[in-house]
């Protein structure tokens, strides 16, 4: 949900927009349109009145019913359009909108021409494919006949041969009965067909046991797979020839060929007819495949013309359901005439809403107008930030923890800085920061054509997040530049070292023999500290204050918020005796070892941090010596812990009974229930303060500690680039060999994108999403109320899509 298209965040997102329960009396005959104009809109979201009755119970139970109908009707456009690969077209409204009637009209008439073109389709289909399997198997079964023949007409030559010359005593018996008596010849029937190739051992298996061996078989495969009649798919058969005797067998035979799904068709005898018979099917074949074509063709033409408008239905068919589903939400008064509707709205919609409202009674030639008022309660309003496709991504960081109770301070606003901000801690590297650059630059640049695609889940991510990996980017090319590191390798982009050798005695990688020649390096680390023995120390000791620096500021921003959030809530409570307590705890001690830091880095003193920090508890009042810092620290330390002591038990010690009836009753009206009122008891607000003290004392050093991560995560990425580079690419390229460096450029480059910029990436973002949640959202934010839900058009297309 945007207001605006822009990709600055607008100050509005500090806090939730100002929201008001609003009803509505809309007439019965505009109410369809009345939903239809504020789904438009996009800035009401509707309570169910109706909430103990079913689905069933409803007042347009029936034209939902109606509606799902349609539905599936697009279903079955929609399946068969996929299976003759037709795709939609993008949704293009032409001339006057398409009324749900005439949709439902047109959609019954589409489906009746293609259920009967599809049938028609089928039956030539199948058709076709039993010619062209006879076809195939008159081939086959004729080259069987023909040699057949060809060898009994030679058996019958040699017959007559020897038939007339003299009968030896030699001859068979049955030879010369045969000879004699060819009445007496038993007559064989034959059976032809397909069966599918997998079936043809046990096919023939049964034939034999069934007749007990009273038959002979003869199959052989098909070379080509043929589309089987019956199921529409291809298979590899084998064709038979059977040949029987008596009725009886051909009875079992033809019952086994129905159990085997072997298809039987019939075949002359006689080679002229067979001929004949194969030229007529030939003749049918061609015949048939292009009638079935002209049938495919037809089909195809339907499909397109819905395919041009199936877009266009098919929106106009999911808001037809958000709207009686809406409607189902209202109640009925008494006269039955009117439907009686509750919301939540932004106070800047009123005027917006009451003209939608106005358009509908205008529209519906409505003799009564919608009634649209304000009613007051003491429910909690939903939260609705006005986000756009830059800021929305960071709300959703913040949205992931809990949604912003209903204008308390929003954290989103502060992440679009500091989120990536902290990720550029951890991840400093300003050659790896381009590399990411480029890959969110490209997911901006193509992000009308992505945004219309289906992605991967993966890719899905990167693309929903690619400003906030842009910023990323941006913030590690920053970073990067102040550790002065490109892929480890350090450049004097900004001017010269200011540290040059006296002599050749410290050209071994150490800093032992430098004097400094010039002013200070002016901008990031000197890069003489890169290789030297030095570097691990003197980095070690600079991002390990720097961590607890911005660990302190981000921590006292979170408790500063919540002063703000309590003032605007006119909780004087929680000023007093929460945020007062936290920020002189918090400073008193951690504030302190910050401000110490900032001391010696400005005066460059060689005072230990951890010797005055540790003895500030044992021994306040005892001599610092070379530790001290500044003029009076003996005296201010002592201070600072009774300051500290008298605080960190304030919250446990106030007493409601103190305050005004009125400051009671707003702190627990910051935790009630929407629907009821609950008792108040001290006892219980008494327990959890306590309990909030003390989670804030220990948390305090905990949290404190947590950010030296920024520390760890950006030490280990600095060290890991350094290996790489060092072991992995400087080692190829000394062995002078060009296969050797090419393998080294590979590694390195595979090394490079795996580790350090794939799991580096997503390990420095995740400590950053906790520090987020966890150190800087935890002292202010509740994160307890629920988001706004408008009845928006434009949000049930894109969801559904």
């Amino acid at each position: 949900m945007s207001r605006g298209g822009g990709c600055c965040p607008p100050m509005d997102l500090l806090r939730s927009e100002a929201m008001q329960l609003v009803q509505v009396i809309i007439p019965v005959e505009s109410a369809r349109l009345a939903v239809s104009n504020l789904g438009d809109l996009g800035l009401l979201q509707f309570k169910d009145l109706n909430a103990d009755k079913s689905p069933f119970q409803r007042a347009y139970a029936a034209q939902i019913k109606r509606c799902g109908e349609m539905a599936r009707k697009l279903r079955f456009f929609k399946e068969q359009m996929s299976k003759a690969a037709i795709l939609t077209s993008p949704t293009q409204f032409s001339g006057a909108p398409l009324e749900i009637g005439d949709l439902e009209i047109k959609l019954g008439e589409f489906e009746a021409e293609l259920t009967e073109v599809n049938t028609n389709n089928r039956k030539l289909q199948r058709t076709y494919n039993e010619l062209v399997e006879y076809n195939v198997l008159l081939e086959k079964t004729g080259e069987f006949f023909y040699s057949a023949q060809r060898s009994a007409a030679e058996q019958q030559r040699e017959m007559v041969a020897d038939q007339s010359g003299d009968s030896s005593l030699e001859s068979p018996l049955l030879h010369q009965e045969m000879v004699i008596d060819p009445s007496k010849q038993v007559k064989l029937g034959s059976l032809i067909g397909l069966v599918p190739k997998q079936k043809a051992m046990a096919f023939e298996r049964i034939l034999y046991r069934a007749t007990r061996g009273n038959m002979l078989l003869r199959q052989e495969s098909v070379d080509e797979p043929i589309i089987d009649p019956q199921s529409g798919e291809k298979a590899v058969k084998n064709y038979f020839v059977i040949f029987y005797s008596g009725e009886r067998a051909k009875s079992k035979i033809l019952k086994i060929c129905d159990a085997f799904g072997a298809n039987r068709y019939p075949f002359p005898e006689d080679l002229a007819t067979q001929l004949d018979t194969i030229q007529e099917v030939s003749g049918k074949v061609s015949e048939l495949k292009a009638t079935v074509e002209i049938g495919l063709a037809h089909r195809d033409g339907i499909l397109k013309n819905i395919a041009s408008e199936y877009e266009q239905w098919n929106n106009l068919l999911k808001k037809e359901k958000a709207i009686y589903h809406t409607l189902n939400m209202f109640s009925l008064d008494v006269t039955k005439k009117c439907l009686v509707a509750e919301g939540w709205s932004p106070v800047f919609a009123t005027s917006q809403i009451q003209d939608a409202l106005h358009r509908a009674t205008t529209y519906s030639n409505s003799e009564v107008g919608c009634i649209f008022q304000i009613i007051n309660t003491q429910e909690s309003p939903p939260t609705y930030f006005q986000t756009n496709k830059f800021t929305s991504s960071f709300q959703d960081i913040v949205d992931a923890y809990g949604i912003a109770s209903y204008q308390e301070i929003n954290p989103g606003l502060f992440t679009i800085v500091t989120f990536p901000f902290l990720f550029a801690v951890m991840f400093g590297d300003w050659g790896h920061g381009i590399c990411i650059f480029l890959s969110a630059l490209y997911l901006i640049i193509r992000e009308k054509k992505l945004a219309s695609q289906k992605l991967d889940d993966i890719v899905q991510i990167m693309f929903d997040g690619r400003y906030v990996i842009l910023m990323m980017s941006l913030f590690s090319i920053y970073t990067g530049l102040i550790y002065n590191e490109f892929f480890s390798v350090p450049f004097e982009l900004f001017g010269k070292s200011a540290y040059a050798c006296h002599d050749p005695s410290c050209g071994d990688a150490t800093t032992e023999g430098l004097v400094k020649v010039r002013q200070a390096y002016p901008f990031g680390v000197d890069p003489v500290w890169h290789g030297s023995r030095s570097e691990l120390p003197f980095l070690n000791s600079l991002k390990m204050k720097m961590s607890i620096l911005l660990g302190i500021a981000q921590m006292n921003l979170g408790i500063v918020l919540s002063f703000f959030n309590a003032k605007y809530f006119k909780n004087t409570v929680n000023i007093w005796h929460q945020f007062v307590p936290q920020l002189i705890f918090l400073n008193s001690l951690f504030g302190y070892l910050s401000f110490l830091i900032i001391i010696k880095w400005c005066t460059g003193s060689k005072a230990d941090l951890y010797h005055i920090m540790i003895y500030m508890f044992l021994s306040p009042t005892d001599d610092i010596g070379e530790n001290q810092l500044f003029p009076g620290q003996r005296i201010v330390q002592p201070l600072f812990l009774k300051k500290q002591h008298e605080q960190r038990h304030q919250g446990q010690h106030y007493t409601m009974l103190q305050e005004t009836d009125e400051s009671v009753a707003q702190l627990i009206g910051q935790h009630e229930n929407p629907h009821q009122h609950e008792e108040f008891e001290f006892s219980e607000v008494l327990v959890h303060q306590m309990i909030h003290t003390i989670e804030f004392v220990l948390g305090a050093v905990s949290n404190t500690a947590s950010y030296l991560r920024l520390w760890a995560l950006s030490l280990a990425h600095s060290e890991l680039s350094s290996v790489f580079y060092d072991k992995v690419l400087l080692l190829a390229w000394g062995y002078n060999n060009v296969i050797i460096l090419v393998v080294g450029v590979i590694v390195f480059l595979f090394a490079t994108i795996i580790v350090l910029l794939s799991m580096e990436t997503l390990s420095a973002f995740l400590h950053a999403l906790r520090l987020h949640w966890v150190e800087f959202q935890g002292k202010f934010y509740e994160g307890g109320g629920y988001k706004f839900a408008p009845f928006s058009f434009a949000s049930i297309i894109e969801e559904e899509d």
